[in-house]
């Protein structure tokens, strides 16, 4: 395919893009180098924490044709999710609520980004077929290793924060991305977003447990969404209080950032919240059964961390919120039926919850001997 040729089939992949849904579209190379250091120092701080697989597969991560033999180009693609009128500050300040991470409220992204990568792969196959053309490629969207964000920046989707996030100067970070590796040698995009962080660090002040060593260093350990989501064991002591209602990941870094007061509400019934999980009652989440979790969130990304995960975040939150009579019922009833791991963490929220009210009637006492 002639030069002219790859620059119109360009234009026309963003044009699709559009018309697939996503906010944009950008075309990069697969030079990770600098990258691909970065990791690898990431990765030997042991900041990765148990995610085993962020170290497997060898150097496919950084170098895209090792992963699809054949890949000269990766289009990257955006998808804005940030749910309408779900008001995340509200509900964090709410203890009797559980704060699910805004990306989580709605069905999974997985298999609708998935989709309609596809599509414009065979919008792509059809072009390249009338004019006699081979052309290979593959969708991926978190599904296998690729360094999204960084191919994301490369194709001037935006810059890599210093939370760690990709953040659009017109829409801020709240945003999936998706890549589709091609073997079309397309004329690639100048990334246009240079990184406008500036000397703000309001993300790594509002931090709940500190998890960032640094701009643009996460240490995964610390961090909310790491303990809630990929950590299949206890959470540990000293994360619990600061943990507050967050039962599923943590937003506070994107809430905080100044940027996403560009963001805007995704159109995408997909993502817009379900069962109530935008705004649940701590107590009434943590009173489904397994298999009112399942239906519940059958379609969800909270389904993959099963149900005893749920229910440990869950204890935890709980703990974290007032010491009514209702919550301390609540957790007593489901102590004798819980696993090991559950009954560790409901263990540790009544005890909050006790001593806490033992603090406000020996206060109480006090004011009235006064």
């Amino acid at each position: 395919m002639n030069r002219a040729a790859l620059a119109e089939l360009a234009d026309l992949i963003r044009q699709w893009g559009r018309e697939l849904g996503f906010q944009q579209i950008g075309i990069t190379d697969c030079e990770l180098t600098e990258d691909a250091a970065r990791l690898r120092a990431w990765l030997d701080a042991g900041h990765h924490g148990d995610m085993d697989w962020m170290a497997a597969h060898g150097d496919k991560r950084w170098r895209p044709e090792n992963l699809e033999p054949g890949t000269l180009r990766v289009i990257s693609a955006r998808l804005d999710y940030l749910p309408p009128d779900t008001e995340p500050v509200r509900i964090l300040k709410d203890p009797a609520k559980a704060y699910v991470s805004r990306y989580a409220t709605g069905r999974d992204y997985h298999k609708l980004i998935r989709k309609r990568l596809a599509q414009l792969g065979e919008r792509i196959q059809g072009f390249c077929a009338e004019r006699g053309i081979e052309v290979s490629g593959r969708a991926f969207t978190d599904s296998a290793p690729v360094m999204e964000r960084a191919l994301a920046q490369k194709a001037g989707l935006g810059w890599i924060g210093k939370n760690c996030m990709v953040i659009n100067s017109g829409a801020g970070s709240w945003f999936f991305l998706g890549e589709l590796f091609t073997s079309l040698p397309l004329p690639v995009d100048e990334s246009d977003e240079p990184n406008q962080c500036g000397d703000c660090t309001a993300c790594l002040k509002v931090c709940p447990t500190d998890a960032f060593v640094g701009p643009y260093q996460l240490d995964a350990r610390r961090c909310i969404s790491y303990l809630t989501i990929e950590n299949p064991g206890p959470i540990p002591e000293e994360f619990r209080e600061p943990m507050g209602n967050r039962v599923f990941g943590c937003d506070d870094c994107q809430i905080i950032c100044p940027w996403n007061r560009f963001a805007r509400p995704t159109a995408e019934k997909d993502f817009h919240p379900r069962h109530g999980l935008a705004d649940g009652d701590l107590l009434a989440l943590f009173r489904w059964t397994e298999e009112e979790y399942l239906e519940r969130t059958a379609g969800s990304a909270i389904r993959r961390i099963g149900f005893e995960r749920w229910q440990r975040n869950l204890a935890v939150a709980i703990g974290n919120g007032e010491a009514t009579a209702a919550a301390i019922e609540t957790l007593e009833s489901a102590l004798p039926g819980a696993s090991p791991l559950v009954a560790e963490h409901i263990q540790w929220a009544l005890a909050r919850l006790r001593s806490g009210r033992r603090r406000r009637r020996k206060i109480r006492r006090t004011q009235a001997e006064r």
